[in-house]
């Protein structure tokens, strides 16, 4: 069944498909690392919390149809709150350059998915966008590093790419589509200010941060964000949703 599913797809879909991978994977994680390079984190981390505002313009626009107020006013509340709980930070132009690329990769990873959900599903669609990405990143490291582009990994780096590899892709992708897939991309995607949230809430815990006034406020404002949005504070128009492959 699942080899039917794929030789279904036309040519366009999968080059849509190594594209998704391309710019939402490969493209994201390098332009996250590149801007690291010359940046402090919250730096891009406050390009990426924009992405909410972004999707919720550019998804309705593809769609024919207007964007819905309470979920652009959701996604700025979202956006403003990541901001607050990240702050900003040292950087330069390359360091800004780099966290906009970021950007455009967390949109795309949004938007190029949704004309392939619906005839692969979340699961299949996770595990075909991995494998192309994965493939990508293999060929792009052995065009620019030659033989030195492998190497085994300690043991703490072992584990942090096996929590990488099993939970914060494989599990967080499907959950990501799944979401997608019931509720439409521009509320699914108001749900990335939560990650900035959990990070500082959690940073007390592993000795990384504190969490102060700034990141309650935040929180909040993420909190108000994702309730606006969602429809939960309002009868908002719901975007419409992807629809389940039969």
């Amino acid at each position: 069944q699942v080899v039917g599913r794929l030789r279904k797809l036309s040519g366009r879909q999968w080059a849509r498909l190594a594209v998704l991978a391309a710019v939402g994977m490969v493209g994201f994680n390098l332009a996250v690392l590149a801007a690291e390079g010359s940046a402090e984190p919250a730096v891009p981390g406050v390009f990426v919390g924009c992405a909410p505002v972004v999707v919720a313009v550019i998804v309705p626009a593809l769609d024919g149809r207007r964007p819905a107020p309470a979920v652009v006013a959701g996604a700025l509340s979202v956006a403003a709150g990541a901001f607050v709980v990240q702050g900003w930070g040292r950087t330069d132009t390359a360091g800004l350059l780099w966290s906009a690329a970021a950007l455009g990769g967390e949109v795309g990873f949004a938007v190029l998915a949704v004309p392939v959900l619906r005839p692969l599903g979340p699961r299949l669609l996770s595990a075909v966008a991995c494998g192309l990405a994965a493939v990508e990143s293999a060929l792009l490291a052995l065009v620019l590093d030659g033989r030195g582009w492998l190497r085994a990994p300690d043991g703490g780096e072992a584990a942090a790419l096996l929590w990488q590899a099993a939970v914060v892709t494989v599990v967080g992708f499907v959950f990501w589509y799944v979401g997608v897939q019931r509720i439409g991309a521009e509320r699914a995607t108001l749900f990335s200010g939560l990650i900035p949230v959990s990070a500082a809430a959690t940073a007390p815990l592993v000795g990384t941060g504190g969490y102060g006034t700034a990141q309650a406020a935040g929180s909040l404002l993420v909190a108000l964000g994702v309730a606006l949005g969602s429809g939960v504070l309002g009868r908002a128009r719901a975007p419409r949703p992807v629809p389940r492959r039969p």
